[in-house]
């Protein structure tokens, strides 16, 4: 095994398994993203999450992984950080 294959399956990590499975609506409260965003992310599969009878869930890391995927150029100027 080489170090890229290495590299391929420390990426290759599920964030929904890495911090505690928390329902959208109380991740969505603590910001940046609105509990309705995060749930049209949900259903589109842009964030990984799971769906439980009615509610949605995730974690914070599977959120830091979405917004880190983002391409800059899609985000409006007002919203953009830095």
């Amino acid at each position: 095994m080489t170090n890229d294959d290495t590299n391929d399956t420390s990426s290759q990590h599920d964030p929904l398994t890495i911090g505690e499975l928390r329902p959208l609506t109380e991740l969505g409260a603590e910001g940046p993203l609105s509990y309705e965003s995060l749930r049209k992310y949900a259903r589109s599969s842009k964030l990984r999450a799971r769906r439980l009878g009615y509610q949605w869930f995730s974690t914070r890391a599977a959120i830091d992984a979405y917004l880190a995927s983002r391409h800059t150029e899609n985000i409006p100027k007002k919203y953009r950080e830095g």
